[in-house]
């Protein structure tokens, strides 16, 4: 792989516009190159210089061999003459300078644009990089004022026989003890960056200045309130009874919690400071690369100079990162993982996820089967007339509304698989955005698969249903082929809630977390995954309607003879007006609590939104139910206006496009997707589909040709496929926000608050 992708490739998404312009000055070499080659054609070449150009292909050759951060050519004593002087200016601000000394060489001026340029993205990444470090240090400090507070809270409910009631002795005791647990963190940190008799020499003085390492004491108990998460229904509740902050109550669950709390911390932490050291090292690495393509083209030698500089600067010479990456390793060694270094690196660095070759193969096995499965299903009903025969509209109104079910389970799991599958191509930094825990999140493979797998069991069950129904020899298991459909959707919800480490148990604990936050919405804070679920509930209203029918069918109607009285029962009425409300009641409520905890007010807009459709969802199933013209002329104005306000909303709020003053006309600054006729085509699909939702509102789905039942179901698929569109630009449009602010990390709740910090925010 060529350098350029690789450094693409390894970029932190969140900080692309931070790092070294790599592309574009490798488009200005190329440029000179082509200078530099056409003046060569265009003047002849005497035996001599033939000889020199080649010897000089041959150096430059052999100069290429070296890659990489190596220090043979920095090191390199040679007798050339130096072709630039580098000024560092202002060391502070990092505003380096560099002067090429040939001007006056033909194309000198394009080499002078060269070198601008490099300075330019040099000083951008000591800018960068520089605010970084300082962000890091500043949250080092707070961490270390959070570790003396553990520290002192451990000490006051695992030991409490220190405590003697404020007498001098017993506080001496407990900042003895406080030192010495402190003191043994220092040592392992200096081991790691000093020799031992360093180390040693400041064990011996406890006086030594470690800044954020300093003993603490008991009396800073005295100065501290913990923080309380509104985590449950309960908390939330006396969240707004009473302050969301309490006193200390030294008691072990408040312990566990705070460990808890700073266990994320230092995870999190630590993952800031690898990224924050990758960065340094892979600028690092772009900026030897591009000079020493820059001596191959222009068989200068300015290199040497340059990384010189380099090494020289803050960026090359700055060991903060390090060090401070050691101090918490060594903490989270000793506090955290009782001295078990393996145990604590597992944590501090999880293993990235690989791909397994058997994902693969049972993806293409099950794929196959489905496709081959579906074929057979469609020539038997082809064959056989099943349709058109006597039992047809029996069926299509009691047992393909159970089938269907899965089908949209299905279509929803192809859609997010490809989503991911396009995220992942652009960069789209999906699992961050989600807040996936590092090495567990889908890849498109493995959603794939399992959909697969689905489509198999639930198109297996679907003939074997029909080919016993078909076969007189089973008409006597009349009962159990009725319960074939329910037996389907039991093995799916086991597999759902199945509490043990197979298929894919964090993410299905995750989905399953997110599904109880979306149905106490009001109660939990909302999250990203939170809200982008129940948009995706709203979407799948058919299939809820779906899930009662089940309840109804096999509660309380007859299914051995395929018969049932829902449609005429009102209390299925009344619940088959519920479950298409819920989804957008869930997002309605979402956006309330949004709203008083952000104080945004485009939440208030969007609440107007899902209000406006849930009385068009509301309008449409009154007449459904009643068949009037009344609530056909309700339904119909309901629904333009909600399908005019969501259209607007999808496409310049959620995706932000229709940007006039944009440098992309009607769209907006930043695009992943290189061809901007996507966009256009997407923006005139989201419409098309918003109208056939609308045509749903309205109750036009009847078809000469196909069932009401089965015409619905098209158009309840129409809906999934323009939310699995809705999907990837939505997080695009989030990730670009990401992007634009350089955030990279989820911020983690710390559990202690001084009171000088409360004082700092009045």
């Amino acid at each position: 792989m060529k350098f350029g992708k690789e450094f693409s490739a390894q970029m932190v998404p969140e900080w692309q516009d931070a790092y070294m312009d790599y592309s574009s000055l490798k488009t200005i070499l190329k440029d000179i190159l082509v200078f530099k080659q056409m003046k060569t054609t265009q003047s002849p070449m005497t035996p001599s210089s033939r000889a020199s150009s080649s010897s000089l292909r041959r150096r430059v050759t052999l100069y290429r061999a070296f890659s990489g951060l190596t220090n043979r050519y920095r090191n390199s004593t040679t007798n050339e003459d130096e072709a630039i002087l580098i000024s560092p200016g202002d060391e502070e601000e990092g505003c380096y300078q560099t002067m090429f000394l040939n001007a006056a060489d033909e194309g000198g001026e394009k080499e002078i644009f060269f070198f601008r340029k490099l300075d330019f993205e040099f000083n951008k990444v000591i800018k960068f990089y520089k605010k970084k470090v300082n962000q890091v240090m500043a949250e080092g400090d707070n961490l270390s004022r959070q570790m003396n507070a553990l520290i002192a809270l451990r000490i006051k409910v695992e030991k409490p026989h220190l405590d003697h009631g404020g007498d001098i002795n017993g506080v001496s005791a407990i900042s003895e003890e406080l030192s010495k647990m402190e003191l043994e963190v220092i040592h392992e940190a200096e081991n790691s960056v000093e020799d031992k008799r360093g180390s040693d020499d400041e064990i011996e003085n406890p006086q030594s200045d470690i800044q954020g390492f300093r003993p603490a004491l008991l009396q800073v108990l005295d100065h501290v309130r913990i923080n309380v998460e509104p985590e449950t229904p309960v908390s939330t509740i006396k969240n707004i009874i009473s302050s969301s902050q309490s006193d200390l109550s030294y008691s072990k669950e408040e312990l566990r919690k705070a460990e808890q709390l700073i266990t994320r911390a230092f995870i999190q932490f630590h993952h800031k400071l690898r990224l924050i050291k990758s960065y340094c090292f892979l600028n690092q690495l772009a900026f030897s690369k591009i000079m020493k393509k820059y001596d191959k083209v222009t068989l200068r030698n300015a290199s040497k100079t340059y990384l010189n500089m380099v090494d020289n600067s803050y960026i090359g010479s700055s060991e903060e990162i390090t060090k401070l990456m050691e101090r918490v390793e060594a903490t989270f060694i000793k506090h955290f993982s009782n001295g078990n270094r393996r145990r604590a690196m597992k944590a501090l660095r999880p293993k990235h996820k690989r791909e397994k070759h058997r994902t693969t193969f049972s993806l293409g096995f099950l794929s196959g089967c489905s496709v081959a499965l579906l074929i057979s299903l469609i020539l038997l009903i082809h064959a056989r007339d099943l349709i058109n025969s006597q039992g047809g509209p029996q069926y299509m109104e009691n047992i393909f509304p159970l089938y269907s079910l899965f089908g949209f389970i299905i279509l929803h799991m192809l859609m997010y698989a490809a989503n991911i599958y396009f995220w992942k191509r652009y960069r789209v930094n999906y699992a961050f955005i989600f807040g996936f825990k590092k090495g567990t999140e889908l890849n498109y493979k493995e959603v794939f698969l399992l959909s697969s797998c689905l489509s198999v069991v639930t198109l297996a069950c679907v003939l074997s249903n029909l080919d016993m129904e078909m076969d007189e020899r089973t008409q006597s298991f009349q009962a159990i082929t009725e319960l074939v459909p329910l037996g389907l959707l039991v093995l799916v919800l086991l597999i759902t809630f199945c509490p043990f480490n197979i298929i894919y148990r964090s993410s299905r604990f995750f989905f399953i977390q997110c599904a109880f936050h979306c149905l106490l919405a009001p109660l939990y804070k909302v999250t990203l995954p939170d809200f982008f679920l129940a948009d995706q509930l709203t979407s799948q209203v058919h299939a809820f309607r779906n899930l009662e029918f089940y309840v109804c069918y096999y509660g309380w109607g007859d299914f051995k003879r395929r018969s049932n009285e829902c449609r005429t029962s009102h209390v299925f009425e009344i619940f088959y007006f519920i479950v298409a409300i819920v989804p957008y009641w869930t997002r309605f409520l979402q956006c309330l609590r949004r709203l008083f905890e952000e104080k945004d007010a485009m939440q208030a807009y969007n609440s107007i939104k899902y209000l406006s459709t849930i009385v068009a969802v509301a309008m449409k199933t009154s007449y459904e139910l009643k068949k009037t013209g009344n609530w056909l002329i309700l339904a119909a104005v309901s629904s333009a206006f909600a399908t005019i306000i969501s259209t607007y909303w999808d496409i310049v709020v959620d995706w932000g496009l229709l940007r006039r003053n944009s440098k992309n006309p009607w769209l907006r600054d930043k695009l992943v997707i290189p061809n901007k006729s996507v966009y256009f085509i997407a923006m005139g699909l989201n419409m098309v589909l918003r109208l056939a939702w609308m045509q749903t509102v309205l109750g036009f789905t009847q078809a000469p040709f196909l069932h009401r039942t089965a015409m619905s179901a098209i158009v309840a698929c129409l809906e999934i496929i323009r939310r699995g569109i809705w999907n990837f630009f939505r997080l695009e449009n989030e990730h670009l926000n990401n992007v634009g602010k350089y955030r990279a990390f989820n911020s983690v709740p710390l559990p202690f608050c001084y009171d000088e910090d409360e004082n700092k925010g009045l």
